[in-house]
């Protein structure tokens, strides 16, 4: 198989080649992944279609090694957040590189990196020494070339003085962080940010204390930092994916262009829900090339016309049929 995994994931070949390339390579080397595809009678030979590939459950990342390399050391081992002795899921990467390339092309598809100042709020996550989402905003924060971006302290108010700074160097601030934290920090400082800046969610509001919709949630980014609503976005990612999906105003999101999103049918997962009907997300993530691709998250959502998703919420499955052992959801 390829020496130069990079150039293949992010190279302009039809992404169906590019997937089925991985998914012969991951069926091969990842134990944990063939187990589960021969469970469901399929292999390289059954494959015709993207769609006849086998979504793991994202569970299987809490249960076992989900690697294509398990006798080598990873480069990151990415853990998700979680309390005390709770399970959590694990992410062994084996190429950072290909990773930090993943964050920042996949970055630069919707946002000007170079002329921006990026401002990262992540309470929550800092105490997660494993936390991938803090890598990620290390990685973009590093690109700053001007060295105006940085991690805002928790629990303290945003500076109006700091924020008229970065507009006067001619950048674009871009403020990023866990959903709540940034209520949080909306409800703690009297700021008003440029009205081209933008403010990207990274989810995070199930552990919170206060309901909330995305919607609602938005309007009050917005009214807070005294922006158009259309200037609040939103990032879907997770710890066992190495790719981004993003939001630029309202809740559609985009996938960037090696990583593929499905809505699996709720009584069959393996199988895609018809457009604009609820189901469970698919997603097939090419830069997870060294553990598993192809993955059936634990979200709801649903699908449009234009190849965009939106995220639903948590699935709660009734009983999903299939390989028991790794669908059982918690």
């Amino acid at each position: 198989f390829m020496q130069d995994w990079k150039k293949f994931v992010f190279s302009d070949r039809s992404f169906a080649g590019k997937a089925k390339t991985v998914f012969e390579y991951q069926f091969q080397n990842n134990p944990i992944y063939r187990r589960f595809c021969e469970a469901l009678e399929v292999g390289p030979d059954t494959i015709i279609n993207v769609e006849d590939i086998p979504l793991m459950p994202i569970k299987a990342f809490k249960e076992a090694n989900m690697s294509c390399r398990p006798n080598e050391n990873p480069d990151l081992i990415f853990k998700s957040s979680g309390t005390g002795d709770m399970q959590r899921s694990t992410h062994r990467v084996k190429d950072a590189e290909l990773y930090r390339q993943s964050v920042l092309k996949g970055f630069r598809q919707f946002y000007d990196l170079d002329r921006a100042v990026v401002l990262v709020y992540t309470p929550g996550y800092a105490e997660n020494e494993h936390s991938s989402l803090i890598w990620m905003a290390n990685e973009l924060i590093k690109t700053d070339k001007i060295k105006k971006s940085r991690f805002l302290p928790l629990n303290e108010p945003m500076s109006q003085a700091e924020i008229d700074d970065i507009a006067a160097s001619g950048r674009r601030l871009i403020l990023f962080g866990a959903a709540f934290g940034l209520i949080d920090l909306v409800e703690k400082s009297s700021v008003t940010l440029p009205s081209n800046s933008f403010v990207i969610e990274t989810g995070g509001m199930k552990t919170h204390r206060r309901e909330m919709n995305r919607y609602e949630m938005h309007q009050k980014l917005g009214e807070g930092f005294g922006l158009d609503i259309s200037r609040i976005h939103s990032e879907y990612g997770m710890c066992e994916m190495l790719s981004q999906a993003y939001a630029t105003g309202g809740q559609w999101f985009r996938s960037v262009p090696w990583m593929q999103v499905s809505i699996q049918h709720p009584d069959n997962p393996q199988s895609r829900a018809s457009l604009f009907k609820e189901g469970r997300i698919g997603v097939i993530d090419l830069a997870n090339v060294h553990s598993c691709s192809f993955l059936l998250t634990g979200d709801r959502g649903v699908k449009n016309e234009e190849g965009r998703f939106k995220v639903l919420g948590r699935w709660h499955p009734i009983n999903l049929r299939g390989c028991n052992f790794l669908i059982d959801d918690d």
